[in-house]
This record gives C-alpha cells, sequence and structure tokens, in this order.
C-alpha cells in the first residue's frame, strides 16, 4: 500500500481534519504521494460532530460531501475492520484507542495529532507507531519533497475559489490551524 507514497502511511485524527486548513493542506500532499493518509469512518464522524457543533452556519450536506469526496479520491484509506482489537488496546483517554487500532490495522508509522499526550511513546512503542504533531509531521514533508510541498500549497490556493483566497492568506490561516513552523518553511520556499 504505501510502495508509491514515499513508504510514509500516517492515520489522520480528528483534530487534524477540522480544521479545513489544515485538512485540505494535508490531503494536498497526499494527492502528490507525499505519504499515504489512513481515517476510519469514526474519526470523519468525529470532525464533522466537532465542525457542526463549532460552526452551526454549515450544512452538514457539504460536510457530508467533503467525506464522500475524501474516500472517493483515496479508496483504500478508509480503514475497516479494526474494531476487534480496541478492548485490547492502552491509552490514557480509551476513547483514543480506536485511532491506534486503525493505524495497527492500516499499518501506519505515524499518528498524526494535536493531541499527542493521548497517544504516550510507551503504548505506541510496542506497534512501532509514533504520533507526531501535525506542525512536525508537515515539516518532515517538507524537507522530504520541497517541490511537492509547494505544489500542494499551490493547488490548495487554486482550488479556493468561492471566494478567492491569495496565498499569504492562506499561509495565514494555516499557521492559525497550528502549522506555524510549516507556513514559515513554505513561505521561506515561494
Amino acid at each position: 500500500m504505501t510502495s508509491k507514497h514515499a513508504n510514509i502511511t500516517a492515520i489522520l485524527d480528528a483534530n487534524v481534519l477540522y480544521p479545513a486548513p489544515l485538512r485540505d493542506y494535508l490531503l494536498y500532499l497526499a494527492s502528490l504521494k507525499v505519504y499515504f493518509p489512513l481515517w476510519t469512518e469514526s474519526i470523519q464522524e468525529e470532525w464533522a460532530r466537532n465542525l457542526m457543533k463549532a460552526r452551526p452556519d454549515i450544512n452538514r450536506t457539504s460536510v457530508e460531501a467533503t467525506q464522500l469526496s475524501m474516500n472517493r479520491y483515496f479508496e483504500r484509506s478508509n480503514i475497516k475492520d479494526y474494531e476487534s482489537i480496541v478492548a485490547g488496546l492502552s491509552l490514557p483517554d480509551p476513547d483514543d484507542r480506536h485511532v491506534l487500532a486503525a493505524a495497527i490495522k492500516g499499518q501506519a508509522q505515524i499518528i498524526v495529532t494535536a493531541n499527542l499526550k493521548d497517544f504516550p511513546r510507551k503504548n505506541l512503542a510496542p506497534y512501532d507507531i509514533s504520533a507526531t504533531h501535525p506542525d512536525d509531521f508537515v515539516l518532515a514533508c517538507i524537507d522530504r519533497d520541497k517541490t511537492k510541498a509547494i505544489k500542494a500549497l499551490t493547488n490548495q490556493v487554486k482550488y479556493l475559489k468561492n471566494p478567492p483566497i491569495p496565498i499569504e492568506k492562506v499561509l495565514e490561516n494555516l499557521k492559525r490551524s497550528g502549522l506555524v513552523k510549516s507556513a514559515i518553511a513554505l513561505a521561506s520556499l515561494l
């Protein structure tokens, strides 16, 4: 599964799929095969639920369309049949075990999450999985392939049409979404 994707497979936790600027940049990187993304229906539902709670003005139909597009474009990214291993896993928050289970089932090396405390190294090490903050993950992607990192950014800008958003504003949105170091690194490559 990962041979065409720089041998990096990462499960994206719900907190990196919402906010939209972060999700979009991660998916544009994946579309250029900088890494291979994974998620589950539970993860998709969690980010959608959190978005709808924070932004009641957003239409549920448009959120579902985003989820459907993700599953269509990244056909093998939606991990299934991981539930049987959830109960045997240990994490500080039992509600996060499904993420680790999906990472194991999907043979991910990395869990990309803003909640690193919920995925301690000692709990992940037996599965040869690490948890990484999205800013550090994106920085590693930039280091791995600067050309594709910039292409992902320009693709993101190109598809923001209603209304159009200039690249400087997209970089600012990425900073506000937690990609502080990555946005600075991307700006330096322009």
